[in-house]
């Protein structure tokens, strides 16, 4: 492990305890703390952008988009708190680097992205750098991937204005999805959506975020996340 590398790590356990009364969460699970290790960030980044690609910051990888915070990639990894056989879904690919760290998780990952030529290049970083149980999709996330679902945890990387029924559809009985909520360039809560046996939901807002906008269609259904048992 480099010292860039070693820094990363120690600012996101360092992250952690800062923002544990929001979160709950004092330490990630040494699981997702080693994917985080695992993964070499550097290879989802511009080459300019080498020499900064283990700090604490998003990063721009084109079209108007970000690679998310080391930080924010293992504080949503750790929330929807998968396992080995697990099947997730994560809407928003980018670069692709929140799907590898995952990828070192569970049993298969499902992503998709909108941009059709962050998707191309996503699917051929992955599939050189070794990740092949990640599967890349162009298109919207909006409607999810009713062909692979249900599935055991949902990861959004872009700010919804609310929940999507669909998406909350795709999960099974008690598994979990994570995903800003608020307006573009506003504010913003991480929330964590908890699917019952019953297939009620719970909404716990996490923290204050700062995500680019999810695009979705007008015409689908929502949850209201304020609605019913939310914490702060």
């Amino acid at each position: 492990m480099s010292k860039k590398q070693k820094h990363m790590l120690d600012t996101i356990r360092q992250e952690a305890k800062f923002t544990a009364s929001y979160t709950g969460r004092e330490t990630f699970d040494e699981r997702v703390m080693q994917a985080m290790q695992a993964v070499d960030r550097e290879a989802f980044v511009f080459v300019s952008d080498k020499d900064l690609a283990f700090e604490d910051s998003p990063l721009p990888i084109g079209y108007g988009q970000t690679i998310s915070q080391p930080y924010m990639v293992a504080l949503m990894t750790d929330l929807v708190d998968v396992t080995t056989e697990d099947v997730v879904l994560e809407i928003g690919t980018g670069s692709g680097y929140q799907a590898a760290v995952l990828s070192r998780l569970v049993r298969q990952v499902f992503t998709i992205e909108k941009i059709p030529e962050l998707a191309e290049s996503a699917r051929q970083r992955l599939k050189a750098l070794g990740y092949d149980n990640v599967e890349v999709r162009s298109g919207s996330g909006y409607h999810g991937w009713k062909e692979k679902a249900p599935f055991d945890a949902i990861i959004v990387t872009a700010a919804a204005t609310h929940i999507p029924q669909s998406l909350v559809d795709q999960l099974k009985p008690g598994a979990r999805m994570v995903i800003p909520i608020g307006l573009p360039y506003m504010h913003q809560e991480l929330m964590l959506v908890t699917k019952g046996k019953s297939g009620t939901t719970h909404t716990d807002s996490v923290l204050g975020v700062s995500f680019v906008p999810l695009v979705m269609a007008d015409d689908e259904d929502s949850i209201n996340p304020y609605d019913g048992s939310n914490t702060g």
